[in-house]
C-alpha cells in the first residue's frame, strides 16, 4: 500500500488519536479548565456536544439502517436456502470469540490496578428472567421505541418494518424507497456529526484526563497488548481449526494460501467491505462454490464481526471497573457474550456502527455518558486487528457453511 493511499484510508483515524492525544496532554498539564480573564472555559460542554448529536441520531439511524436493508434486499427466497447454517456459524463462532476474551480479560484484568472509579448509576429494579427479556424485546408504547434505552425493541420493531414492506409488494414500493432513502440521509447525518469527533474527543478526553488522571492511558495501553495477541492467536490458529473442520488438511493449506491478500486489505483499509473482493476471489480459489461465496461473504462483511465480539468484551470488562461494578458470575458473563453478539451481528451493518455499537454497550448497561468516549478511543486503538479478524472470518465460515450444506469437504484449491 502507498503512503498516498495509507494516509487517505486512515487519514479520520490519524486525527482522530491526534486530537484525543492533544486533548490528554491539555488535561493532564492545565486540568479539566481554564481561566480566561475571569471566565473559567471548561472543556466538557465541547464533548457534551458531540455525545449528544451521537445518541440523538442512534434511534433514528437504526430504524432506517435495519428496516431498509430487509425491505430493499432482492434475494430473500435465496437466502433463506442457508440462511439458517449461515447464521448458525455466525452465532457460534462469535461466541467462541467472545468466550476466549472473556477468559483472558479474567486471567490478565486490562483494568487491573485502575484506583479512579466513577459515579455508578442508579440501581434499577431486578425481576425475573421472563420479565427482563419481554421488557429488553418489546415496549407498551411506540413513542418509547424514540429513546437509546430500548435499543434491542427497537431493532425487533426495526426487523418487522422492513420484512412487513417486503409483503406489501407493489403497495409497499413507497415505502420501501422512504425507508431506503431516510437510510441514506441518516448516513449523511452521521458523516456530519463525525466532522465534529475530533474537537468532541479532544475536549471530552482533556475533561477526563483533567479529572481523573492518567490512569486511563495505563489502562489503553494494558487493552492494547492484550488484545492484539489475542486476536492474532485467534485468526491463526482458529481460523485454522475452523478450515480443518471445513475441509481438513487441504482446507487448512489453502485456506492460508489464498487468505493473506483480503486480510492485509482489512488491517490497511480498516474496512470489511473494502475487503470484500479479495474475500470473493479468495473463497473461489478456495472452492467455496459460487451460490454459498455470494450470499455468505456479502452478509458476513456486515453482520459477521468475530473480531467485534472480542473488542466487546474487553469493552465491557474496563467499564465494569471503571463503575466499580463486579465483572463476575454466569450470569454477568452471559449477557456479556451476547451484547458483544448483538454489537457484532446487528450493529456492523450499520453506518458508523464502531460508535453505535459503543452506544449500544453503553445504553444496555446503564453507564454514565462519559463511558463513551472511553471505549471509543479503545475501539480505534484495537481498530486493525479487529477488522482483519471480522473480514477474513467470513471465507472460513463460507467454508464452513458449504460443509454443512453438502456434507462434504470444499475442495482443496482452485486456481
Amino acid at each position: 500500500m502507498s503512503t498516498k493511499v495509507f494516509l487517505k484510508q486512515w487519514r479520520f483515524t490519524i486525527i482522530l488519536i491526534v486530537s484525543v492525544v492533544i486533548g490528554s496532554i491539555l488535561g493532564a498539564t492545565i486540568g479539566p479548565g481554564f481561566y480566561i480573564f475571569k471566565f473559567k472555559f471548561e472543556f466538557k460542554p465541547l464533548g457534551d456536544i458531540f455525545l449528544n448529536l451521537l445518541f440523538t441520531a442512534v434511534v433514528p439511524l437504526i430504524f432506517f439502517s435495519i428496516s431498509s436493508a430487509i425491505a430493499s434486499s432482492s434475494s430473500l427466497k435465496r437466502l433463506s436456502r442457508i440462511a439458517g447454517l449461515m447464521l448458525l456459524v455466525f452465532v457460534v463462532t462469535g461466541v467462541i470469540s467472545a468466550a476466549l476474551m472473556l477468559c483472558t480479560v479474567k486471567l490478565l484484568d486490562p483494568a487491573k490496578g485502575l484506583s479512579l472509579q466513577m459515579d455508578a448509576p442508579p440501581v434499577e429494579k431486578v425481576g425475573g428472567v421472563a420479565e427482563k427479556i419481554v421488557d429488553a424485546f418489546t415496549v407498551n408504547e411506540f413513542s418509547k421505541l424514540l429513546t437509546r434505552q430500548n435499543i434491542l425493541a427497537l431493532i425487533v420493531f426495526s426487523v418487522l418494518t422492513g420484512l412487513a414492506s417486503q409483503a406489501a409488494g407493489p403497495k409497499g414500493r413507497a415505502f420501501r424507497e422512504f425507508l431506503v432513502s431516510g437510510s441514506a440521509v441518516m448516513g449523511r447525518v452521521i458523516k456530519l456529526i463525525m466532522y465534529y469527533a475530533p474537537i468532541g474527543l479532544g475536549a471530552y478526553f482533556a475533561y477526563l484526563i483533567g479529572t481523573y488522571g492518567s490512569d486511563l492511558v495505563g489502562t489503553y495501553f494494558r487493552v492494547v497488548t492484550l488484545y492484539y495477541p489475542v486476536a492474532i492467536g485467534y485468526f491463526v490458529v482458529g481460523f485454522s481449526m475452523y478450515a480443518f473442520l471445513a475441509a481438513g488438511r487441504g482446507g487448512v493449506k489453502s485456506f492460508w494460501t489464498h487468505i493473506l491478500p483480503p486480510a492485509l486489505t482489512a488491517w490497511g483499509t480498516g474496512s470489511s467491505l473494502a475487503a470484500l473482493p479479495a474475500n470473493m476471489e479468495a473463497a473461489r480459489r478456495i472452492g467455496v462454490p459460487e451460490d454459498v461465496r455470494e450470499i455468505v461473504l456479502p452478509l458476513g462483511a456486515t453482520i459477521h464481526m468475530d473480531g467485534t465480539c472480542l473488542a466487546a468484551i474487553v469493552k465491557i470488562a474496563v467499564l465494569f471497573s471503571l463503575f466499580g461494578r463486579e465483572f463476575s458470575g454466569m450470569g454477568t458473563f452471559a449477557g456479556a457474550v451476547a451484547v458483544s453478539l448483538l454489537c457484532g451481528v446487528v450493529m456492523s451493518g450499520i453506518p458508523g456502527g464502531g460508535f453505535l455499537g459503543e452506544v449500544l454497550i453503553v445504553s444496555l448497561y446503564g453507564f454514565g455518558p462519559e463511558a463513551l468516549p472511553i471505549i471509543s478511543m479503545l475501539g480505534t486503538l484495537v481498530d486493525p486487528p479487529a477488522t482483519m479478524v471480522n473480514a477474513s472470518g467470513d471465507t472460513v465460515a463460507a467454508m464452513l457453511v458449504n460443509k454443512l450444506m453438502e456434507r462434504k469437504k470444499v475442495p482443496s484449491s482452485t486456481s
